[in-house]
């Protein structure tokens, strides 16, 4: 049955819509998803989704077609187009693969998906989009001595019911020939390099390099006193990748500090890093880091004032450090679709986006992004100097801070205001609060008896 998720959805970076079937703009789309991340082309809708008031002829949009397919060099192939029958009317769809050539039109422009549109490389971007091509897909390749027995049973499963979880559509094919379609295994059966990094226990015993490397460190600098190391945690993670990045997520948070801060009347906890800029930087890293290189792992380093997340490779095709927000490449597409479906990946092409978005709204500077020839590097900036709670939000229970918040607003509070803002807790709890403030040099007790207030020291 064809997928009709396109119903749901808008054009983008993998989706088109063509009112009509013009072969130039057919031609312009194919090169364009090919050379990216491949897509679908839906005939038959306009740009809102509403359906074309003129009805598609399906001999002339074959007839389209091939003439589109004509005019690419090479050729992408569009021989498995289809009828889709909606509540709105009839459309066709064309689902376009990722290639592993460069495809240009026959009057040598060279197009990418960029959002919405078929965008036109220059000269340079060209050169840095062949290069991509021309060292391969290396996630594609036959791991020499694995075969898909050594994928593990949990690992698929977990993969299933993740996917069925993103589709809404559980999966009820052969086993087999789904991981053929994911990638995960080859037209002969044998295990490729995206099938052992998803679904192996143990890929780093075919692929040492992807392991992951955490270091904590004391200061703000790789070296401790007197030229030794200055970390005080290292580890070393290994296993599929969903459990990498789960582990690499799970050793951050145990090692990031939370401070208290009091908002209204309501004690809120702070993270040394927003969560998502977090994530997203380790799934990017693992995702897009380049697994030919195999002296290299990618290394996560935890310093005073800062979060680096270091991949090996440089940016993947024509992305640049002034592109990355708009333009998506991916390296390893097989996997990067993988943890989509695993639910680490919330929408494809959107997380740079949202993880600048983030890191400024939690009063943090932007990441910096260091590019060079063999590595990619994001860092995300604490400024826990600037961003210190003050000194009375600490040490206190949600009632405590609710008090002292009060306190903040009001000037003084009295046993019978704590008791109204603290309904249910009985006067004795709510009295010893108080003496404990006094006790710890936060609060003054001024008066006696009923005359009795309290203010900050």
């Amino acid at each position: 049955m064809p997928n009709r998720d396109f119903l749901k959805s808008e054009p983008g970076p993998r989706l088109a819509f063509l009112e009509e079937p013009h072969p130039l703009t057919i031609a312009e789309t194919l090169v364009a998803f090919a050379n990216t991340e491949g897509g679908t082309i839906v005939f038959g809708l306009r740009e809102d989704g509403e359906t074309a008031p003129k009805k598609i002829d399906a001999k002339a949009l074959e007839d389209a077609l091939k003439k589109a397919d004509g005019d690419c060099n090479p050729p992408v192939g569009v021989a498995n187009w289809e009828e889709v029958e909606t509540e709105r009317g009839t459309v066709y769809t064309l689902r376009v693969p990722r290639s592993i050539e460069l495809h240009a039109l026959i009057d040598g422009r060279v197009l990418i998906r960029s959002g919405v549109k078929n965008r036109p490389l220059g000269g340079q971007e060209i050169l840095k989009l062949a290069s991509a091509k021309n060292t391969g897909d290396f996630e594609s390749e036959v791991v020499p001595g694995a075969t898909a027995e050594d994928f593990s049973n949990k690992m698929i499963t977990e993969y299933l019911s993740k996917r069925a979880e993103r589709t809404k559509r559980p999966y009820n094919g052969r086993i087999a020939d789904l991981l053929k379609e994911i990638g995960a295994v080859n037209e002969e059966g044998k295990a490729t390099v995206s099938g052992i990094l998803l679904f192996s226990e143990y890929p780093q015993h075919w692929l040492p390099q992807s392991s992951v490397v955490f270091a904590k460190f004391v200061g703000k600098t790789p070296r401790g006193e007197n030229g030794l190391a200055g970390y005080v945690r290292r580890e070393e993670l290994t296993g599929p990748l969903p459990r990498l990045v789960e582990n690499a997520w799970n050793l951050i948070w145990s090692e990031m500090a939370v401070s208290a801060v009091v908002k209204g009347l309501e004690r809120e906890e702070t993270y040394e890093y927003p969560q998502f800029a977090v994530r997203e930087a380790i799934v990017n890293a693992i995702c897009h880091r380049d697994y030919r290189l195999k002296g290299r792992r990618i290394e996560i380093r935890m310093y005073s004032d800062r979060l680096e997340v270091i991949s090996p490779g440089g940016l993947p095709g024509f992305i640049t450090i002034e592109n990355i927000v708009e333009e998506h490449f991916s390296r390893n597409p097989r996997v990067v679709n993988g943890l989509f479906q695993w639910g680490y990946i919330e929408e494809l092409g959107l997380g740079i986006d949202r993880m600048m978005e983030v890191m400024q709204q939690a009063g943090h500077k932007p990441p910096y992004f260091d590019a060079r020839p063999y590595s990619f590097a994001v860092t995300l900036f604490n400024e826990r100097e600037k961003q210190k709670a003050p000194e009375w939000a600490r040490n206190t229970n949600h009632r405590q801070a609710r008090a002292l918040q009060y306190i903040r607003d009001h000037g003084s509070i009295t046993n019978r205001e704590y008791r109204t803002l603290c309904q249910g807790v009985s006067a004795e709890t709510l009295r010893l609060d108080l003496a404990d403030m006094v006790e710890q040099g936060i609060l003054l007790k001024v008066g006696s008896k009923k005359g009795t207030y309290y203010i900050l020291k």
